[in-house]
């Protein structure tokens, strides 16, 4: 036992880790620890010979971090009190904190920086990322006081990451998944910064753009590269070759044996491993890890995650389409029991998102086939503004385009029914954060559709928020929901925001709200304030509207624990069956 998570937290209950970082040489373990759910880290350092943690302490970071190639030096980010990292800093181990080293700062504010190691363990790589914008730059693990240096500069609208690689001729260079001229994404190379900035115009193009594939990342290895991409709305692996990376399938394409499933390169450290390891994920199949030999290009499953008497043969994952409005095709996955009809008899229960190119991966829930094993038809929705149908179905639904999502999301409602697929009067829907603010737009614009509605910590006042550039993480949202000061900006968010839409009283369904106090994404006055419109505008309307706030220690998906958030998602779940009147 290395790290002991259930020791580490307080008598708050609460526990999130943000990192847990094994040092090059194996001795020490960076690990960080958030136990109120603010999303504010303290960064220790642990000596795995001994188990003992070291003296210095780094009270306030985030998310990501690197060591130096030595195991001397550990990187880290830093951010505002607007919840924005914003600095990256460097500390050398067994010095006190107050001698930490600046590495890089982002003032622009809606810009967020990140740090990581690359594979190799020859470059920390930094980067600096807007919704539309980035720069990387690089620095020399083995020398940390050598860089940063710019990768390709910084040019608006222009998004760029890079990963390192050694070539078997001794050479050396840069992988750049950019979107420069690329909607979906090409694959260009470049030179190593080596003592001074580039610019762009060192890159040369490696793989182009696909009209129909969207390329998500690239990752190095002495075999081979793998590709991770998503086609079709699957994501899935493809390993090309060094010297051709333009390859079509070159060394071997790994799929989701699941229906509905995507697979994902799980943790493979070793460059010159050969092996790497692919995790296969869908709802309603406990995941499985494969060994994947780059080399003959041969699986095998070497891990099932456990589920004791569960069958995964007892339950259907089937892709559908509905049309929008305007004609769009909207794909939705529809799961549910084998033994359930989809003849127009059970309840259906939606969940969609939408936004920031964001894709719920599948992933093994317990909780869903308890839902399942009482009749109901469990639907996941692929919506404009999310990324399951790639970059261009993005773009369609953020900003002028944001309706798009709403519509999306009621269309495969309104074809459910329509179809004679599920019990058109027996439809919830469900989302949180973004998807909350989906939640409270189709209930302002559609509540004749929904039976129940259940909007966790929702973003929906939405036009007051973007204006205040004092609340955590709204400068950096500009451009994804746009900036109210602008007036055509402000005409487009001001026409969907709940606060601002609410329903008419009388014939609104039942709702379910959520907010945690200690949420730094989404403030709790949102939902409260949205909450207290709506019940005033409809009074006796107002006891079928439920807030259920986290008080305590608490984060943006509620609590933590394996125990804690099962309870909250059988509170959550009794609510939608019973307002469906399911037994």
């Amino acid at each position: 036992m290395l790290l002991d998570i259930d020791a580490l937290a307080d008598e708050s209950g609460y526990l999130d880790v943000g990192l847990s970082i094994v040092s090059p040489d194996e001795d020490l373990l960076a690990y960080s620890v958030d136990t109120s759910g603010e999303e504010v880290f303290t960064l220790r350092f642990r000596d795995l010979r001994t188990g003992r943690d070291l003296e210095e302490v780094v009270g306030r970071s985030y998310y990501s971090g690197a060591w130096s190639a030595d195991s001397s030096w550990f990187f880290y980010t830093v951010h505002d009190e607007a919840y924005r990292p914003y600095e990256v800093w460097r500390h050398r181990i067994g010095t006190p904190v107050e001698e930490d080293v600046l590495v890089l700062s982002e003032p622009d504010q809606h810009f967020e920086v990140q740090v990581r190691g690359t594979r190799t363990g020859d470059l920390v790589v930094l980067w600096s990322e807007s919704n539309t914008t980035s720069e990387c730059w690089v620095v020399d693990a083995h020398d940390v006081g050598r860089g940063p240096w710019s990768v390709g500069g910084r040019r608006h609208g222009v998004r760029y990451h890079a990963e390192h690689r050694r070539l078997p001729d001794g050479r050396q260079d840069l992988l750049v998944v950019t979107d420069d001229d690329a909607v979906e994404l090409r694959l260009m190379t470049a030179p190593v910064p080596d003592g001074a900035d580039q610019d762009h115009t060192a890159w040369t193009e490696a793989r182009p753009a696909s009209g129909s594939t969207r390329l998500l990342r690239a990752d190095a290895f002495a075999a081979g590269v793998v590709l991770t991409l998503r086609d079709r709305g699957a994501q899935v692996l493809e390993l090309v070759p060094h010297d051709d990376l333009a390859a079509a399938q070159g060394g071997g394409r790994v799929e989701s044996d699941f229906p509905g499933g995507d697979v994902s390169l799980a943790s493979s450290p070793l460059y010159d491993g050969g092996l790497v390891m692919v995790r296969d994920d869908a709802w309603l199949h406990p995941a499985a890890c494969r060994a994947w030999e780059l080399g003959t290009g041969a699986l095998e499953t070497v891990w099932r995650q456990e589920a004791p008497g569960y069958d995964p043969e007892q339950y259907v994952t089937e892709r559908r389409t509905f049309p929008a409005p305007d004609g769009t095709g909207v794909p939705a996955l529809v799961m549910r029991h084998r033994d359930t009809p989809l003849d127009g008899t059970a309840p259906a229960l939606l969940y969609g998102y939408g936004s920031y190119e964001a894709v719920f991966e599948p992933e093994w829930d317990p909780a869903l086939p308890s839902l399942l094993d009482r009749g109901m038809v469990y639907v996941f929705t692929h919506l404009r503004g999310g990324g399951e149908m790639g970059r261009r179905r993005y773009l369609d639904g953020k900003l002028a385009h944001k309706q798009h999502t709403f519509d999306d999301h009621i269309a495969v409602a309104d074809g459910l029914a329509r179809e004679g697929l599920v019990d058109g009067d027996r439809i919830a829907t469900r989302g949180l954060s973004a998807g909350g603010l989906l939640q409270g737009a189709v209930l302002g614009q559609r509540p004749d559709r929904w039976r129940a509605v259940v909007a966790e910590v929702p973003f929906v006042d939405v036009v007051t928020t973007m204006f205040d550039a004092e609340t955590p993480l709204t400068v950096t949202e500009w451009e994804e929901w746009g900036d109210p000061r602008r007036r055509e900006e402000f005409d487009w968010m001001l026409a969907y925001s709940p606060y601002e839409n609410l329903p008419p009283a009388g014939g609104r369904p039942d709702l379910l709200v959520t907010g945690a106090v200690h949420d730094p994404r989404v403030m709790v006055r949102e939902p409260a304030k949205w909450v207290a419109a709506l019940r005033a505008t409809d009074p006796d309307w107002g006891p079928r509207c439920l807030f259920r706030v986290e008080t305590g220690a608490g984060a943006h998906v509620g609590p933590s624990g394996r125990y804690g958030h099962l309870a909250y998602e059988a509170e959550v779940l009794a609510w939608v069956l019973d307002r469906l009147g399911v037994a």
